[in-house]
């Protein structure tokens, strides 16, 4: 069995030189199992060519001189008569070359599977890993300076935070009764609430001073901090800001102005995310809070905030007033109303 059938008897006279430096003589080639079978005109072998190791030297030209691969020393040439011959060498060198693996396109597949893989891992986790590992790192004072700088951003809008002395001592009255953290006041604020990175609650004049008892602006100080509970703000930041800021503030420690101006804007001109009433009615109980007032002062007529009505957790039980009824007096007048 021939390495091709249909070159299995084919002969041709060629010039053989075993070495650079030998002397060239006549030989017969013939096409054996898978070699190239060199033998002298008593048809007695003198070498054998795998077929798969034969190199031409001149490729294009005649007459035919071919070597091993890798063994330019050896030669066998053949005339350009030979044209049968030289055909059939050609013929088995390019099926031989079309069945070898091809690793250069292993490498190019291998690459882009690398590509399209480094680019998944870069547009879908690494966002997500580089802000929750930010979130780990960023100190708290960090994030109490990021807050108050969005403070600053939003009183360009609203107007600065109410000052007066005695309505301040009175919210950190009701700041500390409901373990709220710090709160602030703001004389036109587009949201009757809002939250910031390092615990600061925004309050605007209208829940204060639109409403006869303090248990309306202590909802809205619960209900925001049930939103702060279920979703960490810095993260909220993060994410509107995108993936470059998050960089910049893990290995800078700062967040680019316009990025926390588009930020400030965003958060002023954006709905606030819905809250579970199960979790608002949670933090209720533990401050102690009547729910009824704040969820009437959302919606008169109580339909939109039935389950804050009918959910009450201190209906039917005496509750200790928020604060006494001079403090009420003082933090009403906290914006010099």
């Amino acid at each position: 069995m021939t390495a091709l059938t249909r070159y299995a008897r084919i002969e041709a006279t060629a010039l053989w030189r075993a070495a650079p430096d030998a002397q060239r003589q006549e030989v017969i080639v013939s096409i054996g199992d898978a070699t190239l079978v060199i033998s002298n005109l008593h048809d007695r072998p003198l070498t054998h060519w795998s077929l798969a190791a034969v190199a031409r030297a001149n490729p294009g030209e005649n007459p035919a001189i071919y070597h091993p691969d890798g063994d330019p020393g050896e030669t066998l040439e053949i005339a350009e008569d030979e044209t049968d011959m030289i055909e059939a060498i050609e013929t088995l060198r390019r099926a031989i070359t079309r069945a070898r693996p091809r690793p250069g396109r292993l490498r190019v597949v291998g690459l882009a599977v690398s590509v399209v893989v480094v680019a998944a891992l870069a547009l879908f986790w690494l966002p997500g890993a580089m802000r929750d590992h930010t979130l780990r790192v960023v100190p708290g004072v960090k994030r109490v300076e990021i807050g108050l700088a969005l403070l600053d951003r939003i009183e360009r809008v609203s107007g600065p935070a109410c000052s007066d002395t005695a309505g301040r001592a009175a919210l950190a009255l009701l700041s500390k009764r409901l373990s709220a953290g710090k709160l602030a006041v703001l004389p036109d604020m587009t949201r009757e609430s809002l939250h910031l990175p390092g615990g600061l609650i925004l309050l605007d004049r209208g829940v204060i001073e639109d409403f006869e008892e303090p248990d309306v602006a202590a909802g809205y100080v619960l209900t925001e901090m049930t939103r702060r509970a279920a979703s960490d703000p810095l993260r909220d930041l993060l994410d509107v800001v995108g993936l470059r800021e998050n960089f910049r503030l893990l290995t800078t420690g700062d967040i680019a102005p316009k990025a926390l101006d588009r930020y400030a804007e965003h958060l002023v001109a954006t709905e606030s995310a819905p809250v579970a009433p199960a979790a608002q009615l949670a933090r209720f109980a533990q401050a102690e809070v009547r729910s009824t007032p704040y969820a009437y002062a959302r919606d008169i007529t109580g339909e939109t905030t039935l389950p804050l009505i009918e959910g009450d957790p201190m209906a039917g039980k005496l509750t200790a007033p928020l604060m006494s009824d001079a403090n009420w007096l003082r933090l009403q007048s906290i914006c010099g109303g």
